[in-house]
């Protein structure tokens, strides 16, 4: 008995992802992926600016620091081709070079060129080093840039700090009450006279009232100087001829600059508060 082997289905592998081409620009939101071929870009259409170093001095002393070499014992012509390698540099980017660095690379091939020689001898019995006075001048440098830097590290007003002005009011606010309108004044009247209405009699009698008087009384009331609410100046058990003096006792106070008469707004309680001496 043979067995045959039966072909299943084919297994499919799923593709690897396939990283997209990185487009060289986006122009009207589409990807640009090759380079034009009528593009015509002139040699000189492009300008960099270089402020790394701030004259030959600050170049050199880069040079040295960036190797730990020993600022008084300076490897002369190592330290010339790295300099003049960053000259060719600055060339070939056709930027504007100063004249003080074609100098430092005239003094720098002196200095190695007079290495190179025999040197006479000084009066103090040893050889005068070419380098010396290069090294006083890199010395110096130094230490003025450093104080240059400790100076600009310190807060300055304007850049790390603002003057804040800042205007506060007077704390001392003087609230002037408003002025009572004499509608209100009337229609605190009518409420009175309404409650008065309830004492009403049918007695008949003579009474003597006095605004003058009135007056009198509603001073001697008032003579706490507090506010009073204006109700409580009358008395509703005179009726209505009562509480008609009385009001006007209060317009004849109000009109000496007697009293002083406030609402804090419409159709709020009304307050009278003696003014005199």
């Amino acid at each position: 008995m043979s067995t045959e082997a039966v072909p299943g289905p084919a297994t499919v592998f799923p593709e690897p992802p396939q990283q997209q081409e990185m487009p060289l620009a986006i122009v009207r939101g589409q990807p640009v992926l090759e380079m034009p071929q009528d593009l015509y870009i002139p040699p000189d259409a492009l300008e960099v600016i270089l402020d790394a170093f701030e004259g030959p001095l600050d170049l050199l002393l880069y040079l040295i620091r960036r190797q730990n070499l020993d600022i008084l014992d300076i490897p002369v012509a190592e330290i010339t081709r790295q300099y003049m390698g960053y000259i060719e540099l600055m060339r070939e980017l056709k930027l504007e070079l100063a004249a003080e660095y074609l100098v430092m690379a005239a003094i720098l091939a002196e200095i190695k060129s007079r290495l190179l020689l025999p040197r006479p001898p000084t009066p103090e019995g040893g050889e005068e080093d070419p380098r010396a006075e290069l090294v006083r001048r890199l010395q110096e440098y130094e230490r003025f840039r450093q104080a240059a830097e400790d100076l600009d590290r310190l807060p300055r007003l304007d850049r790390d700090t603002t003057t804040v002005h800042a205007h506060v009011p007077d704390r001392h606010v003087i609230r002037i009450p408003p002025t009572v309108d004499l509608r209100e004044m009337l229609l605190a009247l009518r409420d009175v006279m309404l409650r008065a209405e309830l004492y009403g009699h049918h007695t008949v009698a003579r009474q003597a009232l006095s605004v003058r008087n009135r007056m009198s009384d509603v001073l001697k009331t008032l003579e706490d100087r507090e506010f009073h609410p204006f109700e409580t100046l009358f008395s509703v058990e005179e009726g209505r001829l009562g509480i008609v003096v009385t009001f006007l006792a209060i317009l004849e106070l109000a009109r000496e600059q007697l009293i002083d008469i406030v609402q804090t707004e419409p159709l709020a309680p009304i307050h009278v508060k003696s003014l005199a001496a």
